[in-house]
C-alpha cells in the first residue's frame, strides 16, 4: 500500500508542467521515500498545478480541514507544496499566507521547486540517487520539453546596444525600483558536487541571487540578506570570473538569477553531458570572433561554459549552433576580438509572459493539455 502511495505521487509530479519522469529502476520512488512521509505523500499525490482552498482538498482526501491545514503548513515550510504567491516570489511572508482565512495550496514541481526548497536536508545518499535519476532519464524528461526551465541572459558588460528589452537585461532586474529585498544563496549545483566530492571547478558557491518586490517588515533580516549594491557587485564579479547568468524562462515575474558553470550546473550539464541541445533557452544574441583581431590566447575557449568555441587555423571560432549567447567570450577577450550580435528579427524568441503562461505552454507541448 505504501509503495502505491509513492507511485501515485511520482505520477502526480510528472503531470506537472516541469515533469518528473519515471526511470527503469524506479529511482524516483526511492528519492520520494526519503523526502515525503507516507501521510505527506498521500496528500501531495492528490494535488496538482492548480491552487486550491483547504475545503476542496479536504473533500478529495477525506481529511478534516484543520488536520489538512497543519500538514500542508508543515509541507509548505519544507518546500514540498506552494501556498498562494509563494510559487512566484521567494520573499513572500510565509506566516501571513498560512494565517489567511482559507489559504490555497498546490503541489510544487520537483525542480524547480521541491529540490531547492528541501535542499538543506539533502545528504550524500539522496544526492547520489538524484545523480543516478538524472543520468538514467530524469534529465531528458525534465529538460528536453519546451519551453526550457531556464534561459540565458547575456553579460551586461558584453552588450553595446542602445535598446535592450527589459526581459533581456540582467542588471535591470536588480535595479527594478519595486524590489524591496535581496538575498544571496549558495549554488545548489556546486554544493551538490561538494557533498559528492566530485566538483572540478573552483568557482565560488555563494553567488546565486534572489529578490522580492514584497515588503516584509515582520521578517527579521538573516545572514543571506544583502543590499542592492552588494547584489550588483556579485553580478559583476560573476561576469568577471566567467559564470553564465540564467533566470526563469519568463518575461515577467523573474525573482532570481543563477550564476552557472558548465561542470556543475544541471541546466548547462544538460548540454554538456546529457546531449539536450535546448536544455536552456539561449539569449537573443550570438557571439562572433573577428579573425583579424584574434591573437590565439584561447581565453574565450576557457571561458565558454558550453564548449561552443574551438581553435581553427590559429584563431578562435564560434560554433553558432552551440552558442547560448551568454557573452562571456566578449567580457574575457583581451583583444576585443569577440562581440555579441543580435539575432535577426525572425529568430528572436520572446519568453512566455509569466509562470502561468509558461506552465500552460509546457503542458500543451507535453501533450498533457488540449
Amino acid at each position: 500500500m505504501t509503495e502505491q502511495i509513492y507511485e501515485r505521487l511520482a505520477e502526480a509530479l510528472d503531470r506537472l508542467p516541469n515533469g518528473f519522469p519515471r526511470t527503469p529502476r524506479n529511482i524516483e520512488i526511492r528519492i520520494l521515500e526519503k523526502i515525503f512521509s507516507p501521510g505527506e505523500a498521500l496528500i501531495a499525490s492528490q494535488l496538482s498545478e492548480k491552487l486550491e482552498p483547504l475545503d476542496v482538498i479536504a473533500k478529495r482526501t477525506g481529511l478534516s480541514v484543520e488536520d489538512l491545514r497543519k500538514t500542508l503548513t508543515k509541507m509548505a515550510e519544507a518546500g514540498l507544496v506552494w501556498v498562494h504567491e509563494s510559487a512566484f516570489d521567494p520573499g513572500y511572508d510565509f506566516a501571513r499566507l498560512i494565517k489567511a482565512k482559507n489559504p490555497r495550496f498546490r503541489l510544487a514541481p520537483f525542480t524547480i521547486g521541491i529540490f531547492e526548497g528541501w535542499f538543506s536536508n539533502w545528504d550524500h545518499e539522496l544526492i547520489h540517487l538524484w545523480e543516478q535519476y538524472m543520468a538514467e532519464g530524469g534529465a531528458i524528461g525534465i529538460m528536453k520539453p519546451e519551453p526550457s526551465l531556464h534561459r540565458v541572459l547575456p553579460a551586461s558588460s558584453a552588450l553595446k546596444f542602445e535598446q535592450i528589452l527589459p526581459y533581456e537585461d540582467v542588471r535591470a532586474l536588480l535595479l527594478n525600483p519595486k524590489n524591496k529585498k535581496f538575498r544571496v544563496h549558495d549554488c545548489y549545483c556546486r554544493v551538490t558536487k561538494d557533498i559528492q566530492g566530485t566538483r572540478r571547478c573552483e568557482f565560488p558557491v555563494e553567488v546565486c541571487l534572489s529578490f522580492s518586490t514584497l515588503e516584509h517588515s515582520s521578517t527579521p533580516p538573516d545572514k543571506k540578506e544583502i543590499t542592492q549594491k552588494e547584489a550588483l557587485d556579485i553580478l559583476d564579479h560573476c561576469e568577471e570570473i566567467g559564470l553564465v547568468h540564467t533566470v526563469s524562462n519568463v518575461a515577467n515575474g523573474i525573482n532570481y538569477v543563477c550564476n552557472c558553470c558548465g561542470c556543475c550546473c544541471e541546466i548547462l550539464r544538460g548540454i554538456n553531458e546529457w546531449g539536450i541541445e535546448k536544455s536552456v533557452a539561449t539569449s537573443n544574441y550570438y557571439a562572433v570572433i573577428d579573425p583579424q583581431k584574434c591573437e590565439g590566447c584561447w581565453t574565450c575557449i576557457d571561458r565558454c561554459q558550453v564548449n561552443a568555441i574551438s581553435q581553427q587555423n590559429e584563431v578562435a571560432v564560434v560554433n553558432q549552433k552551440g552558442c547560448i549567447g551568454c557573452g562571456l567570450c566578449v567580457t574575457g577577450c583581451p583583444n576585443a576580438a569577440a562581440s555579441l550580435h543580435r539575432k535577426p528579427d525572425a529568430e528572436i524568441v520572446r519568453p512566455p509572459e509569466d509562470l502561468a503562461a509558461w506552465e500552460h505552454e509546457r503542458l500543451l507541448n507535453r501533450e498533457l493539455k488540449e
